[in-house]
């Protein structure tokens, strides 16, 4: 009986994390209908003057993007749409 009540409470546990993490995951409506530009103003101007779009190539844009996507902490949905975004605009 008592490893009954541990395995069912084991399951909900799991059942509800696994629920609450799939949820954080997904991109805010707020965010998903940003464009990539206003996203690149937005996060890159909070800490510095964001560079002009031409000033790199799109292999330099996706090197910067990646090292800023974790000292950011922009999502996988924001970084794509801010690196598309200079690399149309290079």
């Amino acid at each position: 009986m008592k490893n009954r009540i541990k395995i069912t409470i084991a399951t909900f546990v799991i059942v509800i994390t696994s629920a609450a993490t799939m949820n954080s995951c997904k991109t805010p409506d707020s965010i998903a209908a940003k464009s990539g530009a206003q996203l690149w103003g937005e996060n890159c101007n909070r800490c510095h003057n964001a560079p002009d779009p031409h000033t790199f190539s799109d292999d330099q844009w996706d090197a910067a993007v990646e090292h800023m996507h974790q000292k950011a902490i922009l999502t996988d949905a924001e970084a794509k749409k801010i690196v598309d975004f200079l690399k149309t605009a290079n």
